[in-house]
C-alpha cells in the first residue's frame, strides 16, 4: 500500500516538474503540505515561479482553483464574499468570494493591509468564513497557497504572527541554475508548459490520499522528539517567541507525508530533522539583541536539532 501511495506522489511531482524545472526539493515540500492538509507560504523575489508552482499543483490534483491578487485597496469582503439584497426575490443572498475554492492562491499576500490579511485567519484554521453572523463551510480539501515578496520590498506589510503560524510551511524557490533557466526559456518559446499539464488524481483521490497520510504510523518516541525540538526553540536564549503547539503538529503531520512520499508506512527521526526548518523557522521571533547580531531562526532550529537527543541513537563516548 505504501508503495502505491508513493507512486501516486511521484507522478504528481513529475507533473509539476514539467512547469517548475530544477526545484524538486521545493516541489516535494509543497506536496507534503498538500497531503497533510497544510497551508503553504511561498516567499521569494518576483518572477521565480511562485504562482506557477501553485497553479501546477492545483491542476495536478484536480481541485477547483481561485486566485486572489492582494493589493492595498483589497477589502475583506472581496475575499470572503458579501451579503446583498436581491430585489427580484425580496430577500438577502450571499455572494461567495474567491476564498470558496478548494485551492486558493493568495498572490502577494503581504501587499494587502493587515485588516484584509486577517480575513484569511478563520478560513485557514476552521475551514469556514463568517459573514454577517452566518458561517459558511469551505469545500474540502481546502488549502491556501500564499506568495509574498521579501518584506524589504517597497509597498509591503509584514504578516502578523497569528497569520504566519497558520502556514504549515514556508518555502523559498530561489533563482534557477543556469542550465535550468536555459531549459525554461526553451520550453516557453511557443507555449507555456502550464497549459499542457493534466490532472494526475481527482479531488476525491486527494482526500483519500490525505486520509492515508494521516494514518501513517508515528511512534511515541517520535512524538516526544518533535515536542522536545519545539521546546528547545522556546527555551533558546536568543528567542523571544518559540514554536507553538500548532507548529509541533505541523511538523509531525508533514513528517507523515514525507514518509509516504518515500514509500514508508512509518515516520523516522530523519523525517523530523528534514522538515524542522521549513515548518518551524517562520514561527520563531528572535530577541531584539539577536536580531541586531543577524541571528536567523533557521540557525536556532539547527542548534535545537543538534542538542535534542535523537530517538534510538546511542551516546558516543569520547
Amino acid at each position: 500500500m505504501s508503495e502505491e501511495l508513493s507512486a501516486v506522489a511521484s507522478r504528481i511531482i513529475a507533473n509539476v516538474e514539467r512547469v517548475i524545472l530544477g526545484k524538486r526539493t521545493e516541489i516535494e515540500l509543497a506536496l507534503m503540505a498538500v497531503l497533510s492538509r497544510g497551508h503553504i507560504l511561498i516567499e521569494d523575489v518576483p518572477g521565480t515561479g511562485k504562482t506557477m508552482l501553485a497553479r501546477a499543483l492545483a491542476l495536478s490534483v484536480g481541485c477547483t482553483f481561485k486566485r486572489i491578487q492582494f493589493t492595498p485597496d483589497l477589502l475583506p469582503s472581496d475575499v470572503t464574499g458579501v451579503t446583498v439584497y436581491n430585489q427580484k426575490h425580496g430577500e438577502f443572498e450571499f455572494r461567495r468570494g474567491p476564498i470558496h475554492a478548494q485551492m486558493v492562491l493568495a498572490d502577494e499576500i503581504n501587499r494587502a493591509t493587515p485588516k484584509t490579511q486577517s480575513a484569511l485567519l478563520e478560513a485557514m484554521e476552521e475551514r469556514q468564513v463568517t459573514v454577517d453572523g452566518t458561517s459558511y463551510a469551505l469545500p474540502a480539501p481546502f488549502l491556501v497557497m500564499a506568495t509574498q515578496n521579501p518584506i524589504e520590498y517597497e509597498g509591503t506589510f509584514p504578516l502578523p504572527e497569528a497569520q504566519l503560524d497558520r502556514f504549515m510551511m514556508r518555502i523559498r524557490l530561489g533563482y534557477p541554475a543556469r542550465a535550468d533557466e536555459i531549459a525554461i526559456l526553451t520550453a516557453q518559446k511557443e507555449q507555456h508548459p502550464i497549459e499542457t499539464i493534466s490532472e494526475v488524481i481527482s479531488a476525491d483521490g486527494l482526500r483519500d490520499l490525505q486520509a492515508s497520510v494521516a494514518r501513517t504510523h508515528v511512534d511515541r518516541l517520535i512524538t516526544e522528539y518533535v515536542v522536545d525540538v519545539a521546546t528547545a526553540t522556546r527555551d533558546h536564549q536568543e528567542v523571544y517567541l518559540g514554536a507553538s503547539p500548532r507548529g509541533s503538529s505541523a511538523l509531525l503531520r508533514a513528517a507523515q507525508a514525507r514518509a509516504v512520499i518515500q514509500g514508508r508506512d512509518f515516520v523516522s527521526p530523519d523525517d523530523v530533522k528534514a522538515l524542522a526548518e521549513s515548518t518551524l523557522a517562520h514561527r520563531l521571533i528572535v530577541s531584539p539583541g539577536a536580531r541586531m547580531r543577524n541571528v536567523e531562526p533557521r540557525t536556532i532550529i539547527r542548534q535545537a536539532l543538534d542538542t535534542v537527543p535523537v530517538p534510538g541513537a546511542r551516546a558516543v563516548r569520547v
